[in-house]
């Protein structure tokens, strides 16, 4: 089985992730099943599509026939899951990060899907291997890890499971490029992956300046913008949902280190309901619309390149564990968030002495043993 053989596409869940998906695999031609657990939820999904598509068309980007042939022969919406999948080539889950949940979809599709489909999950954190356990073809199983807005961002990263065949993860590989996006393989099925695994540690260091009261979210926000970036880290979080990062933390502190469970202050905002622009309060106020941010008011409490140093710091814990190649790192981070450079090209100028004490400052400072500088650090194996 190769590429050529993959013409029909089912996506479960037509939320935020799966109507993207869905979209990035129209434009590209595929016929697409879109898949919701109810009629009201793949309306939506598809409204949004089509109000995505039409402002495509009007910018040329989107062929106006395409855009056609799309709604009157690609898109085909479902709710039952088992009539979405029956004649997919290629399945992509993008349903709530729930295992279980992943895990009895999974069996369905498995008993519906033809012998020859190939299952994808579209999860930003939980184990490929794990969810492929609840199949009889674990080797077709591989993680296609899209990052939002999928429509937008090119990156996609291709993650291997225990019994994911070469073959398997070829043909991902190829249907990415194929939706004309940028892959990258994940060798091993790390927590994390790439992209979300590496930024961590930064996320944690925010956290700590937060709960530690060393700067306000504007104050540090104000040094990103000064710096040409369109959106600072704790406005981002926001953005995303602070029930995001508090979930993934957790996630992070059970599967690799307990230095990654949310501080006080994330923890309070969580508890309060207070996730950001979702619920109109987070760290900023977003009930007026996106938070203005005084520029002049940008701290000098903050170093940006102690966030770049612990992002890079676990950037070589994953290549050490063979899941990526150490260039593999920034076209990640680089096509996922579309910032200009990658955590390992920032610190190339850096010798490793001097990069090591900076992260055993960071460590001792914070109590954080994941800042403490790794041996590929030390030895200057990143230059």
């Amino acid at each position: 089985m190769n590429i050529d053989d993959i013409k029909t596409i089912a996506v479960i869940g037509a939320g935020d992730m799966g109507h993207g998906i869905a979209e990035v695999a129209l434009i590209a031609g595929y016929k697409v099943f879109l898949r919701d657990i109810n009629q009201e939820f793949v309306d939506k999904g598809i409204g949004r599509i089509n109000a995505s598509l039409e402002k495509l068309v009007s910018k040329g980007k989107v062929p106006a026939e395409h855009f056609e042939k799309i709604k009157s022969e690609l898109m085909v919406p479902c709710t039952d899951l088992e009539e979405a999948v029956k004649e997919a080539d290629l399945v992509i889950e993008a349903i709530p990060e729930l295992m279980d949940l992943k895990k009895e979809t999974f069996k369905i599709m498995d008993a519906a899907a033809p012998a020859h489909t190939i299952f994808a999950s579209n999860t930003s954190t939980m184990k490929i291997t794990e969810i492929a356990s609840a199949t009889n073809r674990p080797e077709k199983i591989l993680g296609l890890h899209y990052f939002n807005p999928a429509v937008i961002m090119k990156l996609v990263e291709v993650i291997k499971g225990e019994k994911t065949t070469e073959e398997t993860i070829q043909i991902g590989y190829d249907f990415v490029v194929k939706n004309s996006k940028v892959p990258v393989k994940v060798h091993k099925d790390v927590p994390g992956f790439i992209v979300n695994r590496v930024q961590a540690p930064s996320g944690v260091l925010l956290g700590c300046i937060l709960d530690k009261k060393i700067a306000e979210p504007e104050a540090v926000d104000a040094i990103f913008r000064n710096m040409g970036s369109p959106m600072g880290p704790f406005e981002t979080m926001d953005y995303t949902g602070l029930d995001i990062s508090y979930h993934g933390s957790a996630y992070f502190a059970e599967a690799i280190h307990e230095d990654f469970r949310a501080g006080e202050t994330l923890t309070a905002k969580f508890e309060a309901n207070e996730l950001g622009k979702k619920t109109g309060k987070g760290l900023f106020d977003w009930s007026a619309g996106r938070p203005a941010i005084d520029v002049s008011k940008a701290t000098d409490k903050l170093d940006p390149m102690d966030l770049v140093a612990v992002n890079a710091n676990e950037a070589t814990k994953i290549i050490a564990e063979g899941a990526c190649a150490l260039e593999d790192v920034d076209t990640a981070i680089m096509n996922a968030t579309g910032t200009p450079f990658g955590p390992m090209a920032l610190i190339k100028g850096i010798e490793p002495a001097d990069l090591a004490q900076r992260l055993e400052g960071l460590a001792e400072k914070f109590g954080k043993e994941i800042f403490k500088p790794t041996q590929m650090i030390k030895d200057g194996e990143y230059k």
